[in-house]
């Protein structure tokens, strides 16, 4: 059974970074596609970063973040740098993707249960 576990989460100032983590277990996920996205209160679960052969990411944490992965280690991570507190969300790690449409997240088949940011200003 594949099993997708973030963690990495914390409570951070405005300016600070973290660095989550995504530990993929179950099958290799790490040389497909693997995506985050995050979920704010109120508002719908949005596309962050995806990693495949290459990276993308949208517009909100372009330049601030970087999505990275250990194939050794079965892990995906994301960086996050220069934390705004808009970037407060439950996070979370996709994968077992069924199609190219990578920023949807019904394009994912596995998801982690999530991990908390909160960016205090």
């Amino acid at each position: 059974q594949v099993q997708l576990v973030e963690s990495g989460g914390g409570l951070v100032q405005a300016g600070g970074s973290l660095r989550l983590s995504c530990a993929v277990s179950g099958r290799t996920f790490t040389r497909d596609l693997m995506g985050w996205f995050r979920q704010a209160p109120g508002k719908e679960r949005e596309f962050v970063a995806a990693i495949g052969w290459n990276t993308d990411y949208a517009d909100s944490v372009k330049g601030r973040f970087t999505i990275s992965r250990d194939n050794a280690k079965n892990t995906v991570y994301l960086e996050m740098n220069s934390l705004k507190p808009e970037d407060t969300a439950v996070y979370y790690c996709a994968g077992g993707s069924k199609g190219p449409n990578y920023r949807s997240s019904t394009n994912y088949a596995s998801w982690g249960r999530g991990t908390q940011v909160t960016v205090s200003s």
